[in-house]
């Protein structure tokens, strides 16, 4: 089968398109045929050797994947051959960037039957990223607020229509080309980073200040004077200590995305109740993933790429 792989960590110039031999899965294991996985910055930090993930080599990246079941291992109850199915896989087993991929079957869900199934590759990990730092970090709750810092990217409008239908009132911050986006998303109030001071544009505290972007240690410690006293900080930004506020009772959470099969079931069931939008924004076949690492090596990657074996 046709796979994208690296035998070694380094640039993206360790990525190679070559034939492998197709996988069988073993006991608690499904096949999938790979309809699409996903890029994410997390497969170039892996790649790159910047993440201590343990990977074993060679590996396969692509950890969100869709595709059907075409092969299920001893003792796998609840899922038959055909499936459509999506799976946020074990970052440190070979990924979906390639024909076929063996999945956990604690890993893998239903997809959405409202969108198509390719596009489905793009939802597990961010959605779950969203969920977990709203939720189960921030402990946001109905009738609270929240001041999203890089709420323009991909987890960012997740969490804004998370939050939002969930009864929380919803800060953004973004740039100009986001707007858009993040309005369309259901922001109460966005405040455009490159212009305006956030701490002066908002009007009174928050309760949790989820943090997407790459700022600076000293403006995120000075971001923190936006929570209440008791409030929690959250970042995804793990190359980075999330700052709190001791004195006075804000706590600091990282955000380290785990699988979480109960929720992503709910993530599509919201999908297909039409309350969660998937957003993919470009589409590329497997030999083009060595060129889209290259790309991330230059700059952020805007919005989600779907990559097609």
């Amino acid at each position: 089968m046709k796979a994208v792989q690296f035998h070694e960590v380094g640039g993206p110039e360790v990525l190679q398109l070559t034939e492998i031999d197709r996988p069988e899965p073993g006991a608690g294991q499904v096949r999938l045929r790979v309809a699409a996985s996903a890029f994410s910055a997390a497969d170039a930090g892996m790649r790159g050797g910047f993440l201590p993930i343990p990977i074993e080599l060679p590996h396969v990246p692509g950890y969100d994947a869709s595709g059907t079941i075409d092969a299920i291992g001893e003792g796998v109850d609840g899922l038959n051959l055909g499936d459509a199915v999506i799976a946020f896989l074990p970052m440190e087993r070979d990924g979906g960037a390639a024909e076929y991929v063996i999945a956990p079957a604690e890993a893998v869900v239903a997809a959405p039957t409202s969108i198509p199934l390719t596009d489905a590759a793009g939802l597990p990990s961010v959605a779950l990223t969203a969920w977990q730092a709203l939720f189960d970090n921030g402990r946001l709750t109905a009738g609270q607020r929240v001041l999203i810092v890089g709420a323009g990217g991909v987890v960012g409008k997740y969490a804004i229509q998370l939050a939002v239908r969930a009864g929380v009132q919803v800060i953004a911050t973004a740039s100009p080309r986001s707007f858009e986006a993040v309005r369309d998303a259901g922001a109460n109030q966005i405040v455009d980073h490159t212009t305006t001071d956030v701490l002066g544009a908002i009007d009174g505290q928050v309760d949790v200040l989820l943090n997407l972007a790459p700022v600076t240690p000293e403006q995120f410690a000075a971001n923190v004077a936006a929570v209440r006293d008791g409030g929690t900080v959250v970042s995804t930004t793990a190359f980075m200590e999330t700052p709190g506020d001791e004195e006075r009772g804000v706590t600091a959470s990282t955000v380290f995305v785990v699988p979480n099969r109960e929720r992503l079931t709910e993530l599509v069931s919201l999908i297909d109740a039409g309350s969660l939008t998937v957003e993919v924004t470009r589409r590329i076949p497997l030999a083009e993933l060595p060129a889209l690492h290259a790309e991330a090596e230059t700059g952020r990657i805007s919005g989600k790429v779907i990559v097609l074996p």
